[in-house]
């Protein structure tokens, strides 16, 4: 049963700057390649569930269902079939209660139809709550099951998100376990083309690409009130406040939890606490992005306290500063973020490399970088080489526990045809472009510079 158009208001909306024309390419594409990879497979439908609310938690859609999409909605399931015709099942709310509690209404009324859409139809009975909890029954999805029964009963193909990989598409896979249970014969039909999705996520259109710009530049308004919130005696709690501020102001939300990490915790990769007192002379390193229109930023700063590096965290800082350059001057399409077999052309491997001949080969914890886009952690295999048009981080590291010191800097790069192009550039990362940044705030900064009290970093190191 059709429901006709869809209106929706607040929060949960579709993304109206985009082109419609852009999710129906990639659809078409999608449909494409499933027929290269499946050419004997002729009758199926791509079927791919959005996301699920959790009470309390901001509402977060799945990356790959929004890729295909647009639609930030909860609960709704997007079908697809061979000739591109798409369709959008919708949970059927008792009239008015989502709308009253969240803005969103689902309507036979005049109201913006999903242009890019074809056809929008009912999910399943009519709902007395406002959301699904992603573990239905068969009423719920009355309308989902009917197509699926079709496709089985005309000996049709399923094809969906449910890699193997226990860390991937979770929702998805719970949704489809639980409809095994209602129809058994699905596990007989069902093929997995995440890795066809995440194929086409993984290389960035233009669009996308200004998205993640986007998300940068806030990203870098953030550290910059961060790191002027920065002093001796002040909480890292008032820092990551600072740079939230910013990130919320500016109709964004947090790609990830922020990381404040001063003194010893600057060592910790995921320090999360972000409730101690920085100290005079001690560092803090700052790792925080936003995500602007689905898409994230990825930008790590580390910050002198008091204003002025040491001689010896500014001879550490230098040196991950070097290789970050190093790499990011290599880094180009054919080369590998990490490939054990080509280390000659791995990104980590020579990183590590660079890092191990200034003497600090034991202070390496983690890889060189990851892909980056609708997730932070984007799709993407490092095993394979970068091609034009993915979107990586740069961030080495250097973690020296016993000293209280640990060193990241990190950027969001733009593979191009020729090299690697910085869209992170505009937040300072030289060692004395850092110091003036933290100081602008200070009242009389070159004598605070002076008084630093070096000696915290020795009761440190005897704690």
């Amino acid at each position: 049963m059709s429901i006709g158009k869809l209106m929706v208001f607040g929060t949960h909306v579709i993304d109206q700057t985009r082109s419609n024309d852009l999710y129906k390419t990639r659809r078409k594409e999608l449909v494409g390649r499933i027929k290269e990879q499946f050419p004997e497979k002729k009758d199926g439908v791509v079927v791919i569930f959005a996301g699920f609310e959790q009470p309390g938690r901001r509402f977060v859609q799945d990356s790959s269902f929004f890729y295909l999409s647009g639609i930030n909605e909860p609960g709704v399931v997007l079908a697809i079939d061979m000739d591109g015709f798409s369709t959008l099942y919708v949970p059927a709310f008792a009239q008015g209660s989502r709308c009253q509690w969240t803005g969103v209404e689902l309507t036979d009324s005049e109201g913006p139809l999903f242009d890019h859409i074809d056809e929008i139809k009912e999910l399943g009975r009519v709902e007395k709550g406002i959301t699904l909890c992603g573990y239905p029954i068969e009423d719920e999805y009355k309308g989902l099951l009917e197509l699926i029964s079709q496709q089985i009963k005309k000996d049709g193909f399923i094809f969906t998100l449910c890699p193997r990989n226990s860390n991937s598409y979770c929702w998805q896979r719970l949704v489809l376990e639980r409809i095994k249970t209602l129809k058994s014969e699905l596990g007989n039909v069902l093929f997995d083309v995440s890795s066809i999705v995440e194929q086409m996520r993984r290389r960035k259109d233009l669009f996308e690409i200004e998205q993640i710009y986007k998300a940068a530049e806030v990203t870098i308004l953030a550290h910059e009130a961060a790191a002027q919130a920065i002093a001796p005696d002040v909480n890292e709690r008032e820092v990551r406040a600072s740079l939230e501020y910013i990130i919320t102001g500016s109709f964004s939300e947090k790609a990830f939890p922020t990381i404040v990490a001063s003194g010893k915790n600057s060592t910790v990769l995921h320090y999360s606490e972000n409730n101690l007192l920085m100290k005079s002379g001690g560092l803090v390193v700052v790792d925080a992005g936003a995500e602007f229109n689905h898409y994230c930023a990825d930008i790590t700063r580390t910050y002198p306290v008091s204003g002025c590096f040491t001689d010896r965290q500014r001879k550490i800082y230098e040196i991950v500063l070097d290789t970050q350059d190093y790499i990011a001057a290599i880094a180009k399409p054919g080369y590998w973020l990490c490939n054990n077999e080509c280390p000659e052309k791995s990104l980590n491997h020579l990183a590590k490399e660079f890092i191990q001949d200034k003497g600090f080969g034991d202070n390496i914890v983690h890889g060189i970088g990851h892909f980056l886009g609708l997730d932070v952690h984007d799709v993407g295999d490092v095993n394979k080489p970068l091609q034009e048009n993915d979107v990586i981080t740069i961030e080495p590291g250097i973690y020296i526990p016993e000293e209280g010191i640990g060193i990241r800097i990190e950027d969001d790069y733009w593979i191009a045809k020729d090299g690697a192009i910085c869209i992170s550039d505009g937040l300072p990362k030289k060692p004395d472009e850092v110091q003036l940044l933290v100081r602008q705030n200070f009242s009389e900064d070159e004598e605070m510079c002076r008084q630093v009290d070096y000696g915290f970093l020795e009761d440190e190191t005897d704690a």
